[in-house]
């Protein structure tokens, strides 16, 4: 099993900045990626982005050039840099990890952004 734990969620204004962090324990050593998706009221769960264990990115094109996905391999943590944000961009952000059959996944954190 691994366990995944979100921060840094809150309350903030439109053109404002964020940074989420997802660490991860637990046996690290079977996930290969990690990432984020995000929920909004009444809309389904989607892809925000996503890293692997050797850096390689994947973003949705709706943050391309706002968010930016990194980790720290020593701490097993991930994070989610969000500049821009939209009012649009409110949601409940999921840290998850993909393996075999399923993923694993954080509790999330609540980002509001305010107009």
């Amino acid at each position: 099993q691994v366990q995944l734990v979100e921060s840094g969620g809150g309350l903030v204004q439109a053109g404002g900045s964020l940074r989420l962090s997802c660490a991860a324990s637990g046996k690290i050593y079977s996930i290969n990626a990690m990432g984020w998706y995000r929920q909004a009221p009444g809309k389904q769960r989607e892809l925000v982005a996503d890293i692997t264990n050797s850096g390689s990115t994947n973003y949705a094109d709706i943050v391309k050039g706002r968010f930016t996905i990194s980790r720290d391999n020593a701490k097993n943590t991930v994070y989610l840099q969000m500049n821009s944000l939209k009012p649009e961009d409110t949601a409940v952000y999921y840290c998850y990890a993909p393996y075999g059959p399923g993923n694993y996944w954080g509790k999330g954190t609540l980002v509001t952004v305010s107009s």
